[in-house]
């Protein structure tokens, strides 16, 4: 077995070296975007012991009044890309016609959906342990135009 060179010692220090300012850089102001070098606040952080926990779910209501779950099978959508852009259908309901037109497109002879909306079930907390009691809240609603 060879041993490194100095330019190979170097080059390994440097770059050691770098990584470890990107870490410190990304952790001090860094964002989940910037993983892995940024925090991954998703596990960093925690909701305190008696705060409702949120469970996002999009849900749509066929013309027969059916109320479907809207989930990644239903539309291809997954539902972190519908959270990562709650501001945005928040900002512009209409936006939620692409999850309608992604579930006619898998389920051509369905129903066609006349409302998608956003709900977030806030699930009772007390002490760190679940309650069994929860609240629903639609917090975007889009409505197919008559």
């Amino acid at each position: 077995m060879e041993n490194l060179t100095t330019r190979g010692r170097a080059t390994r220090l440097g770059a050691t070296a770098l990584g470890l300012v990107l870490l410190l850089i990304g952790t001090v102001w860094g964002s989940d975007d910037d993983f892995p070098f940024g925090p991954f606040r998703m596990y960093s952080t925690s909701n305190p012991p008696n705060a409702p926990a949120p469970d996002t779910r999009v849900e749509g209501v066929n013309s027969t009044g059916t109320v479907i779950d809207l989930d990644q099978d239903a539309t291809g959508i997954r539902r972190a890309e519908i959270e990562g852009q709650q501001d945005r259908y928040a900002a512009d309901p209409a936006l939620l016609a692409e999850v309608a037109d992604a579930y006619a497109e898998r389920h051509p002879d369905a129903a066609a959906l006349v409302e998608v909306r956003i709900v977030i079930r806030w699930h009772g907390i007390q002490a760190g342990r679940p309650t069994g009691r929860h609240t629903d809240e639609t917090v975007v609603r889009w409505q197919a135009p008559r």
